[in-house]
């Protein structure tokens, strides 16, 4: 007996949200492995994640859901919804069909041997030890770009992992831009006297940083029932639902800038895991649009909310009953400044919004040489240091603040790192559109109803999950695809008024 369009749906459902689960479950085992995980249970756990990632696998690669999938993309009764999630998950599995369970299996393991490696070699400060799993996962990537296939360059398939459509001949032009328009906005900054941010360098306790973060990230939206925030190495986002959404953040307690915008970067990235379609769980509508567009959240709420002297002017007055002796003499206007301080340093993760893409730039052309095998991993660290002083005027005195600053690889995740400029150009762009539909937007920042903004954000971005891809949705949103020249007007105007320049 033939099974009618609801009953086919329903199926498809049942499986991938069975998939689902297994797939959150082993979330859950990574957000532990980084937060809370004893030292010894690395062994087991790599295998855990494994067998669950495998099992997932096969799961949404059978042949079974296959003929699901056909079947249902023939029905002519399929809804818009229904349709949507059809399309994509026909995408996915033919892209998923091209990696056997065994390579799932050996690249979830060497996964979790890579982030232990990693977090041992942050201990040692010696990219040596890191140096091993590092060559095994570049050389199982380029294997996964021969299995994906691509037209022009390898990393173009690892780039389609996080944003669908991009490519090498879409970003070279992108950082080209970069190279060209940056150095001269960073030269005219650096003519101008330089702000100071001094003060973020004296003692701020650990439990009153954690506190005023918490207050500040319940303000923007972010739902403590569906949520919560724990320290790790590296700041982080993942979720289990849009239910279930964890935050991550490391404190200095001599550097108050290290932790505060971190904490809104990744509440940013919540707030979207937490608007996203409920009703659509395990489905694609019910997950992000892409890593470009899930950065251009927590760059939005990062930069251009948290930076701005609209957001202090709430603010600043209840930072300063956290601490009194620190800030009391500090107006909110040099505050600001010191916020928006532009000065070229090591690390990414607390690097001002200019010189920030030239930390991604550098990023985005060792993981080509490495995809494409003209640079050797064991000479990494070299061209890491002789990069970072070709661009940026500095160089790395150890391998923690080099090249062993970021998780990204341990996970091989590359072609994520391009994402975060694409990201910033997205926020900048919606934000200027935000300007416009919402009147009176910045008095209401000022008085912290930030309500407005995630009210906007859900409609227009978070609602949509992956219906669109990040073009697609930017078209939407402003009436034109992605254009850079938003960013150069945003940072140009912002740093006029940090600086003082006409």
């Amino acid at each position: 007996m033939k099974k009618n369009t609801n009953e086919l749906y329903a199926a498809y459902t049942r499986l991938m949200q069975k998939a689902a689960d297994i797939n959150y479950a082993a979330a859950v085992l990574g957000w532990d492995q980084e937060v809370y995980m004893p030292p010894k249970g690395v062994t087991h756990r790599g295998q855990q994640l494994a067998t669950l990632a495998t099992t997932a696998h096969e799961m949404l690669t059978s042949d079974h859901y296959g003929n699901l999938l056909q079947q249902l993309w023939q029905q002519a009764d399929l809804g818009d919804v229904e349709k949507n999630n059809v399309r994509l998950s026909l995408e996915d599995y033919e892209k998923n069909k091209k990696l056997s369970p065994e390579f799932v299996d050996k690249l979830s393991r060497l996964t979790s041997e890579g982030f232990n490696a990693w977090v041992d070699a942050r201990k040692k400060n010696d990219f040596s030890v890191f140096a091993p799993s590092l060559t095994a996962m570049i050389a199982l990537k380029r294997e996964q770009a021969e299995l994906y296939g691509y037209k022009a360059h390898p990393y173009d398939a690892l780039l389609d992992e996080y944003e669908k459509d991009a490519t090498v001949a879409m970003l070279d032009p992108i950082f080209e831009g970069i190279k060209a328009q940056l150095p001269v906005l960073l030269g005219k900054i650096k003519t101008a006297p330089q702000v100071s941010n001094d003060f973020f360098h004296r003692h701020f306790a650990r439990q009153q940083q954690w506190d005023f973060s918490i207050d500040v990230l319940k303000q923007m939206g972010f739902d403590f029932e569906a949520g919560r925030q724990d320290y790790s190495e590296h700041p982080f986002t993942t979720s289990f639902s849009n239910t279930d959404v964890r935050i991550t953040t490391r404190v200095d307690e001599n550097n108050y800038a290290s932790m505060l915008w971190s904490c809104i970067h990744e509440g940013g990235h919540g707030l979207y895991e937490q608007g996203l379609p409920g009703d659509q769980y395990g489905l694609p509508l019910g997950s992000a649009a892409s890593l470009g567009i899930h950065e251009s959240q927590s760059r939005f709420w990062e930069n251009c909310i948290g930076r701005s002297l609209d957001f202090w002017k709430f603010f600043y007055p209840q930072l300063q009953k956290y601490f009194p002796e620190q800030l009391g003499d500090i107006s909110v206007d040099d505050f600001f400044k010191a916020a928006n301080r532009v000065i070229p340093s090591l690390i990414r993760t607390e690097a001002d919004e200019v010189t920030y893409h030239f930390h991604v730039l550098i990023r985005y052309e060792i993981e080509k040489a490495l995809i494409e095998g003209s640079l050797d991993p064991k000479d990494l660290p070299a061209k890491w240091n002789d990069m970072y002083e070709k661009y940026l005027g500095v160089r790395p005195g150890d391998d923690k603040t080099g090249v062993l600053q970021d998780v990204h690889w341990s996970h091989g995740s590359f072609g994520y790192f391009p994402t975060y400029t694409l990201g910033s150009f997205y926020a900048a762009q919606f934000y200027e559109r935000a300007k416009q539909d919402l009147k009176g937007m910045n008095e209401q920042v000022t008085n912290g109803a930030l309500s407005m903004v995630l009210h906007w954000l859900r409609e227009k971005v978070h609602a949509h999950g992956r219906r669109y891809n990040s073009e697609e949705l930017c078209e939407r949103i402003t009436g034109q695809k992605l254009d850079p020249k938003f960013f150069m007007h945003y940072v140009e105007e912002k740093y006029k008024s940090v600086y003082g320049m006409k």
